[in-house]
């Protein structure tokens, strides 16, 4: 149950990414509670608040006037009045406006509350079932295919997983540069419209990404969370233990293609790797 504070406060209010369930029962309190909320866009965000009951005075806080709102903000603060600050969807100031606010208000003496709750990123990868404990968030890749490959090399040896944000009509070109710069052999998981309709989530090899979204047109519909699991650091060790399989198994005397498919099943080493050096061996 929400309880009144005795210093006014700056609550960040994660709202829901899609299933209108998944707002907390601490921030609905929170935004029914405060007199002024701060929203992204006061057009998307006022038909979900009014859903909500909430009734505060709105008041418009994006990339474009931050300074202005912050100061506007402050200054409501100052007469003792608490603010809740939403974003379009998801927690604020994650690849959201928002940070600069937090920053202006944190200086000005004023409390930040953090509302814990939605975030497509890390909803997203709690899906993925790769074996990284860690992530780096990154979210949306420059545009421009120079700029984006330059981005993606920056990452190439980073040891833990990567995740992105992208939209629909860049999903195809993205998952190519990220095949072509990090390496086809990587895993990915592709999720879209998560928790809404037509939630969908696929994992596959970078390389197979392009042909899996490009055999429907509806899986390129809708906002993207793509997960890339991490570089190998063990890679050298690995490589010796699958030349090793493969070396018993061609010994054994299997074809070359058989031999290359159990020590794929074997060492989860990329098969077409596995094919060429089982053809290399056999030569020499």
């Amino acid at each position: 149950m929400f309880m009144t504070e005795e210093l006014p406060a700056l609550y960040l209010a994660a709202t829901p990414i899609g299933n209108l369930g998944d707002i907390t029962q601490r921030t609905l309190d929170i935004l029914r509670a405060v007199p002024w909320i701060a929203a992204e866009d006061t057009r998307h965000s006022a038909p979900l608040l009014a859903r909500f009951g909430a009734k505060g005075k709105l008041i418009a806080c994006h990339q474009h006037n931050e300074e202005a709102a912050a100061a506007h903000l402050i200054a409501r603060l100052a007469a003792g009045e608490s603010v809740a600050y939403v974003s379009d969807a998801g927690t604020p100031a994650i690849s959201d406006p928002g940070a600069r606010l937090v920053a202006r208000v944190r200086d000005a003496g004023f409390r930040v509350v953090p509302l814990p709750g939605a975030c497509a990123a890390v909803t997203a990868f709690s899906a993925a079932g790769f074996a990284d404990e860690r992530f780096l968030f990154y979210g949306f890749l420059p545009a421009k295919a120079g700029q984006r490959d330059d981005a993606l090399r920056a990452l190439q040896s980073t040891p833990c997983a990567l995740i992105f944000y992208e939209a629909p009509h860049r999903i195809l070109d993205t998952v190519t540069a990220l095949a072509n710069v990090l390496g086809g052999e990587r895993e990915v998981l592709l999720a879209r419209e998560l928790t809404k309709l037509f939630e969908q989530l696929h994992v596959c090899r970078l390389d197979e990404a392009h042909a899996w979204l490009s055999a429907d047109a509806d899986r390129q519909r809708g906002e993207f969370v793509i997960a890339v699991a991490s570089a190998r650091a063990d890679t050298a060790a690995d490589d010796a233990e699958s030349e090793r399989v493969l070396s018993l198994l061609l010994a054994d005397g299997l074809p070359v293609k058989q031999a290359a498919k159990l020590a794929h099943a074997i060492t989860g080493a990329p098969r077409n790797a596995l094919y060429q050096r089982a053809l290399a061996l056999r030569q020499e």
